[in-house]
């Protein structure tokens, strides 16, 4: 990167570092609007400490001409308030980077940036202090700074704030206003000039998103006709909440902060017996307090959709850190057999789509439908194509009206059929009187020990999957069709796995991509795609190759499968993947 001619930035990674709770996120936010503002699809990600304030808090950009869902493998731009942070980047660093470093506590040891790394160093914090007698402003000095690397005009930055802190007040507005003049008259001093503005990206569409999975998740489950939610804060699920605090109440829906897990699911569960689809959210120590009522409902044959934003593990582990460790506890969790349906999106659009398409299998074969997330994909920004709202249908499943009860003989609520589905009706709906226990029960819904009708409504429940599995979410591929080197990945892995496989065609590795967007049940379309690979490697965030492992419970060939795997916390890269493959193909 320069800043003496002017160029276009096609893809751009930039990492802002300083202490929890001294607005790094706010620097990132503010080059991420700037820069999408210039025509680039944008993508964040936030490695932060699981406490209010203090510790190292790092937030990372990509600007790319091109649709990312993942940080690449060098940083061009690092905005930095804390040794620690260049610390902690420098082996990231791309040949050119710049560094603008706040010196104001320790200024930059000689030796440790690479030599064609170009420094900017100042006291921003005590500049801050001095001129507007608040250490925050130092951010907006810095802002001046970076944007000037990136070579976005002073005018546009200047609109920028006013977009942003109109709504603070005039006070605040012209405090960081000054900080950023203070911070273009310091680029001014060090050599950074203006008028280095970036190209525009051409023919972009207009109205992309720029949305985190558990946005899209909260719209998804709106758009679906859902209307009851009920929740508990808990990293990194809460936005779900609070997404749906703010907008679901003006379509008519309630949404309701519970004091714990147990709470949230049960009112779930009594909102969907009486007709309303519902929702819970919450991460794994929630799902295992849950787990007792995610059972009854697959019992009860009641429709529950359970959104699992992961987080490392286990107990309280890594609240803030991407994982994929849930998934066994989703697919096989619980006391007893009853069924359940496990969707995993890749992207927030599917997102979107993968909650709409919940709430239908929810109902229509009664039963919990859990969506995996992770941290990365729950809470990381990224641009998308608009939703298709064209394409939102609802499916209430065998719901029966009053007029269809009132011509029935009899109403059996738990009646056996030959796809393992009873027609049902709404709990109050005249003439379908039925009971709901724990308990095994009949095709009335009264408690039954008998052997025969035990097993019958165990095959019955278990037939559900069986039938579903036409009508399951179909995976999405990629890449080479004739490739005999197949990926599979699911979460936040599938955007990272698109841009690895461009570095292994690069280097002359030709690959095929599954994301499996149904991971329970598998679906015969996984064990089609492993058969017809030599080898698949199934890349996932956690230590046990849990989604390699419930493929191979579900008949994948274990032979032709490989394991690609991390769970130190950070998040997966592409030259990682691209270089273990590569590794392990030569061997």
């Amino acid at each position: 990167m320069t800043a003496s001619t002017e160029r276009r930035i096609e893809d751009v990674n930039v990492i802002v570092s300083g202490q929890g709770g001294d607005g790094s996120l706010t620097v990132s936010t503010i080059l991420a609007d700037l820069l999408r503002q210039r025509g680039l699809n944008v993508y964040t990600e936030r490695d932060v400490l699981s406490r209010i304030k203090g510790g190292v808090a790092v937030a990372g950009l990509r600007a790319s001409r091109d649709v990312r869902f993942g940080r690449g493998d060098h940083v061009e731009l690092v905005v930095s308030f804390d040794l620690e942070g260049i610390e902690k980047m420098v082996t990231q660093l791309a040949p050119d980077a710049v560094v603008v470093y706040d010196d104001s506590d320790v200024p930059m040891p000689a030796g440790l940036l690479p030599a064609n790394v170009r420094l900017f160093a100042a006291p921003f914090a005590r500049l801050a202090v001095r001129k507007l007698g608040r250490i925050l402003y130092k951010n907006s000095i810095a802002v001046a700074l970076a944007t000037r690397s990136l070579g976005i005009a002073d005018d546009d930055v200047r609109h920028g704030f006013e977009q942003r802190f109109n709504r603070l007040g005039p006070a605040i507005l012209g405090q960081n206003l000054q900080a950023l003049d203070l911070g273009f008259e310091l680029a001014e001093e060090m050599g950074l000039s203006a008028g280095h503005d970036t190209v525009e990206q051409d023919g972009r569409p207009e109205g992309q998103l720029q949305i985190t999975g558990n946005q899209a998740a909260a719209l998804g489950f709106i758009a679906g006709g859902g209307r009851f939610f009920a929740g508990y804060p808990i990293t990194p699920a809460t936005e779900i909440l609070e997404s749906l605090e703010g907008w679901l109440p003006d379509f008519g829906g309630v949404v309701w902060q519970a004091e714990d897990e147990l709470a949230s699911v049960n009112m779930a569960i009594g909102a969907a017996l009486a007709g309303v689809r519902a929702m819970t959210s919450t991460s794994g120590p929630g799902i295992a307090l849950m787990q007792e009522g995610i059972g009854h409902a697959g019992s009860a044959e009641i429709p529950l959709v359970v959104v699992d934003c992961q987080r490392g593990g286990p107990s309280t582990g890594l609240p803030t850190k991407p994982e994929q460790s849930d998934l066994n506890m989703m697919a096989f969790g619980g006391n007893g057999d009853f069924p359940r349906i496990v969707l995993n999106p890749g992207d927030p659009g599917d997102c979107f789509e993968l909650t709409v398409e919940a709430l239908n299998l929810a109902e229509r074969f009664q039963c919990p439908v859990y969506l995996a997330l992770d941290q990365a994909l729950s809470q990381n920004l990224a641009t998308i194509a608009p939703f298709d709202l064209d394409a939102v249908t609802v499916d209430r499943g065998k719901r029966l009206s009053a007029e269809q009860l009132a011509s029935m003989s009899e109403y059996r609520r738990y009646a056996f059929s030959d796809d393992g589905v009873s027609a049902y009706s709404v709990a109050g709906t005249p003439g379908g009187m039925s009971l709901v226990t724990g308990n095994e029960r009949d095709e009335f819904g009264r408690v039954s020990t008998s052997p025969e009708n035990r097993a019958r409504m165990v095959e019955k429940r278990a037939q559900k999957i069986e039938s579903a599995r036409a009508d399951l979410p179909r995976g999405r591929r990629t890449g080479d069709p004739g490739a005999t080197l197949g990926l599979i990945g699911v979460g936040s892995a599938y955007g990272v796995l698109l841009e690895a496989m461009e570095e292994l065609e690069a280097g002359g590795v030709s690959t095929r991509l599954l994301q499996p967007r149904t991971v329970f049940p598998v679906l015969d379309e996984t064990l089609e795609f492993i058969t017809s690979c030599e080898r698949v490697y199934v890349v996932e965030h956690n230590a046990t190759g849990q989604l390699a492992g419930i493929i191979a419970q579900g008949g994948g060939d274990t032979k032709r499968m490989r394991k690609v795997l991390r769970y130190d916390g950070l998040p997966l890269r592409p030259g990682d993947i691209a270089r273990e493959i590569i590794e392990r193909e030569s061997l």
